[in-house]
């Protein structure tokens, strides 16, 4: 099977090791004439130098080429956003899409795909630092920006650098069967499969140049009455507007509802304590204005699909063990609770 990994100069070293790492494990459990063979392709045959200082050969130009590859990935870097590629290139990636059996992107290789007008209709996803740009530039993508990696038909987008594994272990498994997959996963001591979005290592809710003045002052305002019960008619009226006013400019700017975006400050305050802090789980969700703390687990839950303990294991690390009983208990009561609530 032929595999294809485009490069460019400022390549992300591990949107291009990750995926080489996978099909080279899955390989030493394959029959030869079952391994995957890996090409790394450029502008030009030579050396590129990734973001991290890593130099990369490669062997081949994409011009190289003219059949059609089994799979063709495009790797992200931090320079992809604001690239202007070739568009001798750009022709020879919508003939390779046409003919490839899959093709698509790692991290913001995604930004490439679209100049291409490979992303128009579909669902896509990237980075989580430059979804709402993509979105912005290219409307007629559907970006979910929540994504750990996700298929439209023959095309596959992953979120940022290290989704690039979760992305093409979705592949071996497809190619090869779970089991293989689960055995390539343990030799990478990765899992098969990430619980949650990438909305669980997004930075907290901040204000957008482009964004309305008053979208800031909402911002500042739940923020210092986080644990009131915020209606409509609170946020309009300590902005100074009319809720008719309010509710037009923060759809506009926002881009969410103003119960969504409290909602989403409220959530992200808890993950500030919850990263900084040993404090109980009934203690973060009381200063963060939820009303219990198993409504603070099923709003974590929904947003971000992990509870509000595996969120702090993932980002605080190990914690005493008296507050880790504590937080298992806890946890335990809310599950309860919950097989409960209707």
């Amino acid at each position: 099977m032929k595999v294809a990994i485009v490069v460019f100069d400022d390549v992300q070293a591990l949107d291009v090791a990750g995926p080489l790492d996978v099909f080279a494990e899955a390989n030493t459990f394959l029959p030869e004439h079952q391994k995957y063979e890996v090409f790394l392709l450029g502008n030009e045959a030579g050396t590129v130098s990734c973001s991290n200082g890593m130099q990369l050969a490669i062997p081949y130009s994409y011009a190289d080429f003219d059949t059609p590859f089994d799979l063709l990935l495009v790797a992200g870097g931090p320079r992809l956003p604001n690239a202007e590629p070739r568009p001798e290139f750009l022709n020879w990636l919508q003939d390779q899409a046409r003919g490839a059996t899959r093709f698509g992107s790692v991290c913001n290789g995604a930004f490439v795909l679209a100049h291409a007008g490979l992303l128009d209709g579909k669902d896509v996803t990237t980075h989580w630092a430059d979804a709402d740009r993509l979105a912005d530039e290219f409307p007629q993508a559907r970006v979910q920006p929540d994504r750990i990696f996700i298929r439209d038909g023959r095309l596959f987008t992953s979120a940022g650098v290290t989704a690039g594994i979760d992305l093409c272990l979705s592949l071996v498994a497809e190619d090869w069967g779970h089991e293989l997959a689960v055995r390539v996963a343990k030799r990478l001591v990765v899992y098969i499969q990430r619980e949650g979005g990438q909305s669980q290592y997004s930075p907290y809710v901040g204000v957008r140049k482009d964004q309305d003045p008053i979208v800031g002052k909402v911002l500042r305002y739940v923020t210092e009455h986080i644990t009131d019960a915020l209606s409509i008619e609170q946020l309009a009226s300590a902005v100074s507007v009319s809720r008719r006013t309010f509710s037009r400019l923060f759809a506009k700017y926002a881009k969410v509802t103003p119960s969504a975006f409290v909602e989403q400050v409220r959530v992200d305050t808890a993950r500030k304590l919850l990263e900084e802090t040993d404090a109980p789980l009934k203690t973060v969700a009381f200063n963060c204005g939820f009303h219990s703390a198993t409504h603070m687990r099923t709003t974590f839950f929904r947003r971000l699909n992990v509870t509000p303990r595996q969120y702090r294991q993932r980002f605080r690390g190990t914690v005493g063990k008296q507050q880790w009983a504590s937080g298992e208990v806890e946890e335990q009561v809310e599950t309860a609770e919950l097989e409960t609530v209707d």
